[in-house]
């Protein structure tokens, strides 16, 4: 089974910035959609933005204007650019491999994730 590892998240003061890495175990992962969701504390995962194999990109409202998904097809890796980060992003970050059937829905097994905490 593909593993996740999610990596570079961190405490950042809000308005500041971070970039999120999600490798794929296997190289297959690459030719199919990419999503990063979110957690926050006592709430459900939530949907963040996605990317196909041609790099059509999807966001979620609450971060079009201030998040950029990527990926490096010769890395196996999705990249989450996050500016002007806001106390309202806090949260366990998760990418994982998707579908779209009316919403980008999950495949895998969930990773480790990364935190990524916002101060005021």
């Amino acid at each position: 089974q593909v593993q996740l590892v999610e990596s570079g998240g961190g405490l950042v003061q809000a308005g500041g910035s971070l970039r999120l890495s999600c490798a794929a175990s296997d190289r297959a992962f690459s030719i199919f959609p990419r999503a990063w969701f979110r957690q926050a504390p006592g709430k459900e995962r939530d949907f963040v933005a996605a990317i196909t194999w041609s790099n059509y990109t999807d966001y979620a409202n609450s971060v079009k204007g201030r998040f950029t998904i990527s990926r490096d097809n010769a890395k196996d890796t999705v990249y989450l650019q996050m500016n002007n980060l806001k106390p309202e992003d806090t949260a366990v970050y998760y990418c994982n491999r998707v579908k779209h059937d009316g919403s980008w829905s999950p495949l895998t097994a969930w990773g480790q994730g990364t935190q990524v905490t916002v101060s005021s």
